[in-house]
């Protein structure tokens, strides 16, 4: 089977289900690390529908979905934070598709669309629980940064030159 990556709506019923599962998947892990519980069910809810995501629609921003053999199977956002700055957003590979090169295809598509909207640099935060995340950025060219927002749940931060 092969994979594909193209824009997506932020609003389409595909993002909503991505970002439903990419946002309980990190949640889960921060409280399970942190209090040894998952996430309150109507506390998801509540977060989720606090960020949409409008700010990944062109012109400013894109949202990526990846599709393993036509199915959804992964997600990736690029918003502009300046005329050459853009951020990388929401990266998520659903777990039974992971390691079969998905993540890094939508990276690459990401650091694409970034390009297309003006960037020449990309910029992350991610935690420091979120390992497997962590190793792909830096396998993929990102280097450690210092922080460039004050997003309470970043621990870490990554830049890298789009060419």
């Amino acid at each position: 089977m092969t994979w594909t990556v193209i824009p997506e709506p932020y609003d389409s019923p595909v993002a909503g289900a991505l970002w439903r599962a990419y946002y309980t998947e990190v949640s889960d892990r921060w409280y399970l690390l942190h209090e040894g519980r998952r996430t309150d069910p109507d506390e998801l809810e509540r977060e989720i529908a606090k960020d949409p995501g409008a700010d990944l629609a062109p012109p400013r921003g894109q949202l990526l979905v990846a599709r393993h053999g036509g199915e959804p199977a992964g997600s990736a956002g690029v918003r502009l934070l300046d005329a050459t700055t853009a951020e990388l957003t929401r990266v998520f590979v659903h777990e039974p598709m992971r390691g079969k090169g998905g993540a890094p295809l939508l990276v690459r598509a990401a650091e694409d669309a970034a390009r297309a909207l003006g960037a020449v640099r990309m910029v992350l935060d991610t935690r420091g629980d979120l390992v497997e995340a962590r190793a792909l950025y830096a396998r993929l060219g990102y280097r450690q940064t210092a922080p460039y927002n004050d997003d309470p749940y970043a621990e870490h931060w990554f830049a890298k030159r789009l060419a």
